[in-house]
């Protein structure tokens, strides 16, 4: 599944929006997930390239933000049931394993 640009900058901006509302640094975030704060980059950008990983931030932050008293933004693109969806690894998802590398 790909994303237009309009689909692209409002998840891009939901992403940061919750990010924000999660009151955390993006050392912390990068350190929860195991990854690298070039991997987080990739990520908050949307320029990575497992379909995967954007869910699991999501699911990340969305858990965070609601750790932090808060109601997480609602995402525009990246709804619905993860698992409906045949082409993402729902194991992966599930377990909060993002990919390896930096991309």
């Amino acid at each position: 599944m790909s994303l237009n640009p309009q689909q692209i900058k409002n998840t891009i901006n939901e992403l940061h929006e919750n990010f924000v509302r999660s009151g955390l640094t993006k050392e912390q975030v990068a350190s929860d997930l195991n990854i690298s704060m070039t991997k987080l980059d990739h990520l908050f950008s949307l320029t990575q390239q497992s379909m995967d990983d954007p869910w699991i931030l999501r699911n990340y932050l969305n858990d965070k933000v609601a750790d932090n008293g808060q109601e997480p933004v609602p995402y525009s693109a990246l709804v619905g049931d993860w698992h409906q969806y045949w082409f993402l690894n729902t194991r992966a998802i599930d377990k909060g394993e993002i990919t390896a590398g930096d991309l």
